[in-house]
């Protein structure tokens, strides 16, 4: 292995950095803010590029029936960032954009630091519409998309030289919001080699990039008319993308893909899915993780301190778990429960039972999630509670403006929650972000998941509850499939494959029909009559999850898959069909 050190740039359109930093939607901002917080704790040279995002993402109300209101949600990045001085300018659709970066830093566990870039527009020398351009996360048109991530990917290299980045050997991009760097890489290239030699300017960029896929949604990958992206870019860069293939759409995946030495999906099951999605790309998988110390609850990051001192520098070390006393865990987890129930009580004025078996639920609100899944049959519901014990189920999600069935799934869980009876109890918590999702994943007793396989690229809340001794109620999809031991770390709702060749509604009449088995048969009476089975699987659920599915050990895959190869150790992961010349 070469000894020097990577020198890596980490492209992400959204990366989580606090809670009262909405610079985040979801699992993918979540995913990126772990990763960097992991380099930081591992001394890794790597710095983080994204957009400021003045006004977030949304701040979300609920009002009366579950209808959700959607407000901006302003912050002020003086109170939280850096201002640096370069500035580099970019035209979009003609227009000149003068472009700007905060700094924030993550400060890793010895002291060792990693810097994200944020960008920003709203400048005074801007015009008013590209003043702002950086505001809102995912908002806007399909013009506003496009010009962001052409700030994202041509801005942010500029910003990056701007700064004396010289250095970097490996360009990151986390989704393929940050593909248009790779156009101006090679313009680089042609630029210090001559324009002569167009294929070893491209072939030099895609040694140099890895790609991470994080969605096997169709409509997760952002498309455009070639006309719009001509008008949109720079004439030379425009013409750099003609050099690499592209035709009449510009598709960003397909150029990450055709423009990255190495490309991986977020779980093995992911990576399968994608390679029979993207056929002719040898796409591998890299499962995320988490940051164990950002997502550990404070009772449990007090009990590993107590039992596994290196567990903030080492989180391999959680496989020690299994020599905690199971009774240490129930009560650590008892006291996380009780944080959970008081902010439940605190945003949904409901008194929840701490007795009662509580499952979580919390995701983007929309179709593919089936967030009503377990409420499909809600008398079946009633009759576990009265057989076996009440049951309380608490939900939490976003969904985006312009999803309209994701906002009626929010109006469905309030619908069926206003006619459940006192043993069934279903609650929906506003204001889904960082913090209340830690407290869900800590809080709650199970973690229910109920994707339509196998639309789960990976998932990690079920992750931060495994950390959190909260084992998972799973359909086997993304992570779960590597992360299931039946009846030791949690429980598979139905096999793997189940309901594959059914149409959309035999499925889920199937799958809701194994969930409510799994609850009736195995996860409520481990939880009302054998409590000590359950605190085992508590403590399983760390010492075989927690203790693998971890950003340290993602980083650790990046580090040694990705980041250090040199160019020829890439042989095999070079794509077997060649992109030469336009592609319609």
């Amino acid at each position: 292995m070469p000894e020097e050190r990577p020198n890596v740039a980490y492209f992400s359109m959204e990366i989580a950095l606090e809670a009262d930093i909405p610079t985040y939607s979801g699992g993918l901002g979540v995913l990126a803010g772990d990763t960097l917080r992991s380099c930081a704790d591992l001394g890794l040279q790597v710095c983080g590029i994204t957009l400021l995002h003045r006004k977030g993402y949304f701040r979300q109300r609920i009002e009366r029936g579950g209808l959700q209101i959607e407000l901006p949600d302003a912050w002020q990045p003086a109170d939280h960032l850096e201002p640096l001085e370069p500035r580099v300018e970019v035209a979009i659709g003609g227009a000149p954009v003068r472009v700007r970066a905060w700094r924030y830093r993550i400060v890793g566990v010895r002291g060792q630091a990693v810097d994200v870039l944020l960008l920003d527009t709203d400048l005074e020398e801007n015009a008013a519409p590209q003043r702002a351009l950086t505001d809102h996360l995912y908002g806007g048109d399909t013009a506003y998309r496009l010009a962001q991530e052409i700030v994202l990917g041509v801005a942010g290299v500029r910003m990056l030289r701007a700064l004396g980045q010289d250095g970097i050997t490996r360009f990151h991009l986390n989704e393929g919001h940050a593909a248009l760097a790779i156009p101006e890489l090679v313009d680089e290239e042609f630029t210090r080699a001559g324009k002569s030699d167009a294929a070893g300017a491209i072939e030099r960029v895609r040694d140099r990039c890895a790609f991470t896929t994080h969605t096997p949604v169709p409509a997760g990958h952002d498309r455009f008319p070639a006309r719009a992206a001509k008008a949109a870019l720079e004439p030379r860069l425009w013409q750099r993308l003609r050099d690499l293939g592209v035709g009449s759409e510009l598709n960003l995946t397909a150029l990450a893909l055709d423009g990255a030495r190495f490309v991986n999906g977020v779980a093995m099951r992911h990576g399968e899915v994608s390679r029979g999605m993207f056929p002719g790309y040898p796409i591998r998988s890299i499962t995320n993780g988490v940051h164990t110390v950002t997502w550990a609850s404070p009772p449990f990051a007090k009990l590993f301190d107590r039992h596994l001192p290196d567990w903030r520098s080492d989180p391999f070390a959680l496989r020690y778990a299994i020599s905690i006393d199971p009774g240490e865990i129930a009560a650590a987890h008892a006291e996380a429960k009780g944080g959970l129930l008081e902010t439940v009580q605190r945003l949904a004025g409901e008194r929840l039972d701490p007795e009662a078996l509580t499952l979580g639920f919390a995701r983007r609100s929309t179709a593919y999630k089936r967030p009503m899944l377990a409420l499909r049959d809600v008398d079946r519901l009633e009759h576990i509670a009265a057989t076996i014990g009440p049951l309380q189920l608490v939900f939490a999600g976003k969904a985006h403006p312009r999803d309209e069935e994701g906002h009626k799934l929010i109006r469905e869980i309030h619908r069926v929650a206003s006619r459940c009876s006192k043993q069934v109890r279903v609650v929906f918590l506003p204001g889904y972000d960082m913090r209340l999702g830690g407290e869900l994943v800590a809080g709650c007793d199970v973690w229910l998941n109920t994707p339509i396989p196998p639309l789960e690229a990976s998932g990690t809340s079920g992750m931060k509850a495994a950390l959190n001794g909260v084992p998972s109620l799973s359909i086997l999809d993304g992570w779960w499939v590597e992360g299931c031991v039946e009846g030791v770390t949690g429980w598979a709702i139905g096999e793997d494959g189940d309901g594959g060749d059914l149409d959309d509604a035999e499925r889920d009449r199937l799958h809701a029909a194994r969930l409510y088995a799994k609850l009736e048969d195995s996860v409520a009476p481990t939880y009302y009559r054998v409590p000590g089975w359950f605190h085992s699987i508590m403590q399983h659920a760390i010492a075989l999850n927690a203790s693998y599915f971890h950003s340290h050990r993602m980083v650790l895959q990046y580090l040694f898959d990705a980041y250090r190869q040199h160019p020829e150790e890439f042989a095999n992961a070079a794509p077997t069909v060649a992109r030469v010349g336009p592609r319609s």
